[in-house]
């Protein structure tokens, strides 16, 4: 079988893991929460810095959490998190969600967060997903829906980094919009359409510090991370047009104005 990947276009700049940093299980999976029992063995695919597995960890005390990356600089920082928490029920491993090693019904639940939009083949990822998911576990997965979010005020410069997210992340084989899809690529990887459950969450930054935090990491991932590497090198932007849009980010996180959502689709699919 030929898998089709896809290259994650952010990296790990400083700036990327300052958001991802932020993610917990409860400001990210709490639509999967109330499902989760001390028991169970849960693998979180696309762990990152491990904010969010650390905190699914808690949740399960008397099992385990994996945290799978495909990308193993990032580990250091997430075993250093779950030291740091003394969480001891968990373990940060590398692998490639379009062909997992483990053997087939090896968890009770697989989580994914912002993950399906990345890649090439997100059908084939649910199909390993759910393969190595217990008869009766849960496969839970949460990704953006960028057309679905919305801010204040609205300048021209957020609007271009928009299109410029869309133009970069298709390029390389990612789906932006991924939160509406979810629900149709659940189908397309065999699940029973009676066993999945469809949900959306939001983030909204509306005060001051969420407000500069969400505009400066933006403006620093727009100029200086994986992103704006592959906008320069694959011809999708000027180095002045992308720093006219992060001095755009930087200039509307100061508007007393400013308010942001991120709209997200959900899944909880079971086997």
């Amino acid at each position: 079988m030929t898998i089709k990947t896809a290259p994650y276009a952010h990296g790990h700049h400083e700036s990327v893991l300052r958001s991802h940093s932020w993610r917990t299980a409860a400001n990210s999976a709490a639509y999967l929460l109330p499902l989760l029992k001390s028991h169970m063995h849960i693998l979180d695919i696309g762990c990152g810095p491990g904010t969010i597995s650390v905190g699914l960890a808690k949740m399960v005390p008397d099992g385990k959490v994996v945290g799978l990356e495909y990308a193993p600089d990032v580990l250091d920082k997430a075993r250093a998190i779950a030291a740091e928490k003394g969480v001891q029920n968990i373990e940060f491993v590398t692998g490639n969600v379009h062909a997992l090693t483990y053997p087939d019904a090896t968890f009770d639940v697989v989580h994914a967060h912002q993950v399906l939009q990345h890649l090439g083949d997100p059908v084939q990822a649910l199909r390993e997903m759910r393969r190595v998911t217990k008869p009766g576990g849960i496969i839970a997965v949460r990704d953006y829906d960028f057309s679905g979010m919305t801010w204040y005020p609205e300048p021209q410069a957020l609007d271009d980094w928009l299109d410029l997210y869309y133009r970069v992340s298709r390029s390389y084989g990612g789906e932006p919009d991924a939160g509406r899809r979810l629900k149709s690529w659940a189908r397309q990887a065999g699940f029973d359409p009676a066993k999945v459950t469809c949900s959306t969450g939001t983030w909204c930054f509306s005060t001051p510090e969420d407000i500069a935090w969400w505009s400066g990491l933006w403006a620093d991932r727009t100029t200086s991370s994986e992103f704006a590497r592959r906008a320069l090198e694959e011809g999708h932007a000027t180095q002045d047009e992308l720093d006219r849009i992060a001095k755009g980010w930087r200039a509307w996180g100061k508007d007393q104005d400013a308010w942001l959502v991120v709209l997200h689709g959900e899944v909880i699919a079971r086997v």
